[in-house]
């Protein structure tokens, strides 16, 4: 595996794959890798031959107060891991490597980037956005991957890769889960061992709203129900949303739909989604 830095080093690595007629599939991360990362990228080496990483923990996404600071960084052992799947190119750029010295906004979520999550973290997915078209901007995949926990980021990039990438394939791949069917994050490190039994309900309280989908309201009913119930917790959002636009839905759909969440759990804020059919 090559480990690079600086962008003019990235470029060469694939320009030399692209060189032997390879693809190239990338997939982007903050780091602190866990199964639901390696499982992207066994996705990218399914897809293609050649894979590169990024792990650069992108500080445009965090709001004040946010966990900036204290996001789990852990480099050495994630180089490890990557090392072990065989990926070819792990990019760890810094934040004058992707930025150059400017920390503005270039991509604006719009509308969808202000509700659910862009409601409770204003600005976040700009950020997101902003750094993810630098990323691509760099690697030109052919191939990006993305995991489906982040439905909501999933969407945001999907838009502005048919409208500014459309050479790049969007994949996403399904939530990995532990048994206990809690979502894995990075995040979920900061639980003690009382605050993750906890969580392991949010999960619970998604699957009593698909299994009430007789409505939305019904739905939405049950699961926040149970996601209300669950002890040292605190409830950020329940919503359904269309699965093609994004937009709230309201009782009375038919079609394909998200159920997303997120909670709070002692600190540590956690999302999870589950798709239902009406």
């Amino acid at each position: 595996m090559q480990r690079v830095t600086g962008v003019n080093d990235l470029t060469a690595a694939i320009d030399a794959a692209r060189e032997r007629g390879l693809e190239i599939a990338f997939v982007p991360t903050m780091g602190a890798l866990h199964d639901g990362h390696l499982s992207l990228i066994r996705e990218a080496r399914r897809l293609t031959s050649f894979v590169v990483v990024s792990i650069f923990v992108n500080p445009l996404q965090f709001g004040v107060g946010e966990d900036l600071d204290k996001y789990p960084r852990q480099i050495e052992e994630d180089s490890v891991k990557l090392e072990e799947l065989g990926v070819d190119v792990l990019f760890t750029p810094t934040v004058n490597d992707v930025y150059k010295g400017n920390m503005e906004v270039t991509k604006h979520a719009g509308h969808i980037g202000e509700i659910l999550e862009g409601a409770a973290r204003r600005g976040h997915f700009d950020g997101v956005l902003t750094v993810v078209s630098k990323l691509f901007d760099a690697v030109k995949p052919n191939y990006a991957i993305f995991g489906a926990k982040d439905a909501q980021q999933v969407f945001l990039i999907q838009q502005m890769a048919k409208a500014d990438y459309p050479n790049i394939q969007i994949v996403v791949a399904p939530i990995v889960r532990e048994e206990s069917g809690l979502a894995l994050s990075s995040r979920n490190v900061y639980l003690s061992t009382e605050e993750h039994s906890a969580a392991t309900l949010i999960s619970q309280a998604l699957l009593a709203g698909k299994a009430a989908a007789v409505s939305v309201d019904q739905a939405i009913q049950a699961a926040e129900t149970r996601l209300l119930a669950i002890p040292k917790a605190k409830l950020g959002y329940i919503s359904l949303v269309n699965k093609n636009t994004f937009e709230p839905v309201l009782d009375g759909f038919k079609g394909q739909a998200l159920m997303l969440t997120a909670v709070v759990v002692g600190t540590t804020r956690l999302i999870d989604n589950i798709d239902i059919t009406f």
